[in-house]
């Protein structure tokens, strides 16, 4: 197939994914913000945020995760003009998410003591633990904001999402700026300001949501006049059997990210802030690549329902090539500028912590270095995955994702980290070799799968 049957798919690909694009950067502008205003405090408030967050991030990737199964049960539904099963999706999916959050907001609770069995910093852990409480229960209308988010997405409107996180982002900076450091008639709180910051934008961000769809003609009949007693089995267990695996999937991935926290803990709070910074900087690319995995899941979404495999495969193809290319000019950025970067998070004028700070800048300098290699891989990946979730193929790569994070990747993260000398980017090699697994064995479930596809509609 010529390469212009992919490449003329690209203006619609970007047309879907740019707004989840920009709605994923907000997400994460919140997190930079987040940090490069904490970091104006110091560095044991910048690892102490890093800790916080890491026991944040996982359960945010189950409740994530879960959510979106709902974007290809609507996708396909959409795809066969069946409004019911849209609205089914939703109704079931909201209430599913709204108990997971509070699930997720109860067991972080419970967690907190393991702060002090994971050998960081006494003073680090003493900062987290406060800014934990009030992050973990942000997790409740960010589940459910998602949920919404995921439902629109299936059909094919990709913006709103990105809207409501627009104003999520206006709100913390703002909010943050006023309560980090007390200005004006506001107390100075330090990070705890930036946890009450996040907890507001959030629950703005799905208010403000939900009042966007309710406006919408395309959308107002979906997201009105529910009759939540009216609950059907067959339903949840659909969202569940897709939701769970897909939950699994994801908290595999951002579990060994935040392994290599918690590894680079043990190393020191140098090192821990510093991988901070660098994965900060490595998940605002990946949000690209995130975006594009919304895309290729709504796409092949719609065309299963259609049943147009071959076309499936196609556009597909297409979402991949277009990954490739983009992850390329990531990887030459981050190779490029891996010195300059880490820059943005640190006050070079402190001289109180000026020895602190410049090893922080340079294992951050050393990080990017690797990030810049796997910008490709974890971009192919999480495209792959998203192509998959489309198929609704979600058992088989819940086992690929665990074996290439936690049989390959983590015991390389483990080694090289704390048992040689590269420290803090042996972790990461870690992270670089359970992402290229990753990718290459989900590229070939994937074209094991639409390829089967294609043959049994040939042969029936």
């Amino acid at each position: 197939m010529l390469l212009s049957a992919y490449t003329k798919e690209f203006r619609y690909n970007l047309k879907l994914s740019y707004p989840v694009i920009l709605g994923m950067v907000g997400h994460s502008l919140i997190g930079l913000f987040d940090n490069i205003m904490v970091g104006q405090l110091g560095t044991a408030e910048l690892a102490a945020v890093s800790l916080g967050n890491s026991f944040v991030f996982i359960a945010m990737s189950l409740g994530i995760g879960f959510s979106t199964a709902i974007t290809p049960l609507v996708a396909e539904a959409d795809g066969e003009n069946n409004k019911a099963n849209v609205k089914a999706a939703l109704k079931h999916g909201l209430v599913l998410c709204t108990i997971l959050g509070i699930a997720l907001f109860g067991i972080l609770l419970f967690a907190k003591p393991l702060m002090y069995l994971m050998k960081q910093p006494d003073e680090v852990v003493e900062l987290a633990q406060p800014y934990l409480d009030m992050v973990a229960f942000s997790l409740i209308p960010l589940i459910i904001f998602q949920a919404f988010k995921q439902f629109a997405d299936g059909l094919s409107e990709t913006r709103y999402a990105m809207y409501a996180t627009f104003l999520a982002v206006f709100l913390n900076i703002l909010i943050n700026y006023l309560l980090i450091f007390g200005i004006w008639v506001f107390p100075e709180m330090g990070i705890m300001g930036a946890s009450i910051g996040t907890l507001l934008s959030r629950i703005a961000m799905v208010v403000f949501m939900w009042w966007l769809l309710q406006h919408k003609q395309k959308f107002h009949d979906y997201v009105t006049h529910y009759n939540f007693k009216d609950l059907h089995a067959t339903v949840i267990k659909k969202i569940m059997k897709l939701g769970f695996p897909s939950a699994l999937q994801m908290f595999f991935e951002v579990a060994i990210f935040t392994a290599a926290i918690w590894l680079s803990g043990v190393l020191g709070k140098n090192p821990q802030a510093a991988n901070q910074i660098a994965l900060n900087l490595s998940s605002m690319t990946f949000m690209v690549a995130t975006g594009l995995s919304v895309a290729a899941m709504i796409r092949v979404g719609n065309q299963k329902g259609k049943q147009a495999y071959l076309e499936l495969r196609r556009i597909a193809k297409s979402v991949f090539l277009l990954a490739f290319v983009l992850s390329v000019g990531f990887a030459l950025f981050f190779f490029l500028f891996r010195n300059e970067l880490p820059k943005l998070y640190l006050d070079q004028n402190d001289l109180k912590n000026l020895k602190d700070n410049t090893e922080v800048l340079s294992i951050a300098s050393q990080l990017l270095l690797v990030a810049s290699i796997f910008q490709i891989t974890d971009a192919l990946q999480v495209v792959a995955l998203g192509a998959l979730r489309g198929l609704q193929d979600v058992a088989v790569p819940t086992y690929i994702t665990m074996v290439s994070y936690w049989f390959i990747g983590f015991p390389i993260s483990f080694y090289f980290g704390l048992y040689t000398d590269f420290g803090s980017q042996g972790i990461w090699f870690g992270l670089l070799a359970g992402l290229s697994s990753a990718a290459l064995f989900l590229y070939l479930r994937f074209n094991y799968s639409s390829n089967k596809l294609i043959q049994t509609q040939t042969t029936a």
